[in-house]
């Protein structure tokens, strides 16, 4: 059994859409990028200095060889001394520009490959240790700056292929020296390395920031959404309270216009007593709005729903038409009323009737395990190369957005706020293709995650009308 929904006769209340991104109002705050700490670098180049003095130190006492003793511990010495510098100057500083972070892990490039150049360049196998640097840019700084870094750390890469001094080994026999076509082959490698572990670790970090940002812009919209819905009752609430006063105000007002003689005072009165009345009409329309707190506004039917999603859009060129139904003696669940729900459906209808060729349908199934809801429409439907993958931030919703009605392409944030936001409430989401032609998207909770508790008394919103048809 089935009945069609009929617009509401009030409008519902103001819903904000889902198309959000940078530009539609987001503060600007959501939008950060991740970030290396100074304090971080520092402590990291106190584990590379150690490691290097203590490979050095063996290699020198232990494994026979002769290596430039003093002017290796002076490379490492001048990094020490920088870091110490940085660290005394800068005391408890964690934040520090992209370009300063950029310069830090450039001393790191150069002063590694001050190291590897006098302890045999590229056929050091400690020559990999090149690739951190970039890798750590790729993932916290922008672009620009990630790629002098890599260009940088290749030009390392080549320049200890090229030159390099060679270890005296002072064991019997000596360890072959590698010959040059082994040793492009190990700088080939390790830019292969930079490359790929850049690139990857790039990607992650992209992928890791719009995510962040998506979740942040999705809890704002869902406190937005939570304010709009308690406005009614704080508004309910202060026209209460003031009523008395303003009441008082009026009388007093009143009295004094009538006793005070022509003249000012008397214009004065009558004034404040329009004013004062004016203050009341304000109050009265205000009250209009039904208190959220109140039992007839914290649940709603299941033609309520459908009424206040589809209400936005009945004025549209296309034609949205509601629906709700069930089966034969299973009675209607009355929903607790949730802005999070209204918001992501009402988004979800948004964007079918921005794609539709002339019908949108919003159908509302109930059985007596779940509530299910469907918006359908008659567009072009999704398109397949990113139909397993809407519902994640940044995805285009649709081919071809510019022949939609608003011409909007969009980034699929919006429907990732909305299936974020019903997920959160226990519905499992589902984004398909009509057979018939168009878009479907389907949201099902078990009947209990939605349905409101008995109300006190026997209390009902309405009558369900099993008598109509489809």
């Amino acid at each position: 059994m089935a009945t069609q929904a009929k617009p509401a006769p009030q409008p519902s209340h103001a819903l904000p859409q889902a198309g959000l991104g940078p530009g539609d109002g987001l503060p600007s705050g959501l939008i950060s990028q991740g970030r290396l700490g100074l304090n971080m670098l520092i402590g990291m180049r106190w584990v590379l200095l150690g490691g290097e003095l203590a490979v050095v130190l063996v290699a020198e006492l232990w494994r026979g060889a002769r290596l430039p003793l003093i002017a290796c511990l002076t490379v490492i010495a001048i990094g020490a001394g920088y870091n110490l510098f940085l660290a005394l100057a800068r005391p408890g500083r964690t934040a520090a520009r992209d370009s300063e972070l950029a310069s830090q892990l450039g001393f790191n490039i150069l002063q590694l490959s001050a190291i590897l150049f006098l302890t045999g360049g590229v056929a050091n196998p400690f020559t990999l240790l090149l690739i951190t640097p970039v890798t750590l840019a790729a993932a916290t700084l922008r672009g620009r700056h990630a790629l002098v870094l890599g260009a940088l750390a290749a030009a390392a890469v080549v320049a200890l292929t090229l030159w390099w001094l060679p270890i005296d080994w002072r064991i019997a026999p000596p360890p072959p020296v590698a010959p040059t076509s082994y040793r492009w082959l190990m700088a080939t490698a390790i830019l292969t390395g930079i490359v790929a572990t850049a690139g990857y670790a790039w990607r992650a970090a992209a992928e890791a920031t719009r995510m962040e940002l998506a979740l942040n812009v999705t809890q704002t919209v869902l406190a937005r959404e939570q304010r709009l819905s308690a406005l009614g009752g704080l508004a309910a609430a202060a026209a209460h309270e003031l009523g008395t006063p303003l009441a008082t105000i009026s009388v007093v007002a009143k009295e004094l216009a009538n006793e005070a003689p022509e003249g000012p005072l008397r214009d004065d009165a009558e004034l404040l007593l329009s004013q004062a009345e004016r203050c009341r009409e304000i109050l009265r329309r205000l009250t209009e709005a039904p208190d959220t707190d109140d039992l007839v506004h914290s649940r709603m039917s299941l033609l309520q729903f459908v009424n206040e999603v589809i209400e936005p859009h009945i004025h549209t060129e296309v034609r949205v038409e509601a629906l709700v139904a069930g089966p034969p003696g299973v009675r209607p669940p009355e929903i607790r009323r949730m802005p999070e729900v209204l918001h992501a459906m009402t988004s979800f209808v948004e964007n079918a009737v921005d794609f539709a060729r002339s019908e949108v349908l919003v159908r509302v199934r109930f059985d007596d395990e779940t509530v299910s809801v469907e918006v359908r429409d008659d567009g072009p439907g999704f398109s397949s190369d990113i139909l397993t993958r809407l519902g994640q931030p940044y995805v285009t919703s649709r081919p071809g957005g510019e022949s939609s009605r608003s011409g909007h392409v969009g980034m699929g944030l919006g429907f990732f706020i909305a299936k974020t936001l019903l997920e959160r409430t226990g519905a499992v989401v589902a984004f398909n293709n009509a057979r018939g032609g168009g878009a479907s998207i389907s949201a099902q909770w078990l009947r209990g995650a939605v349905e409101a508790e008995p109300a006190p008394g026997g209390f009902e919103l309405g009558v369900f009308e099993p008598n109509a048809s489809a």
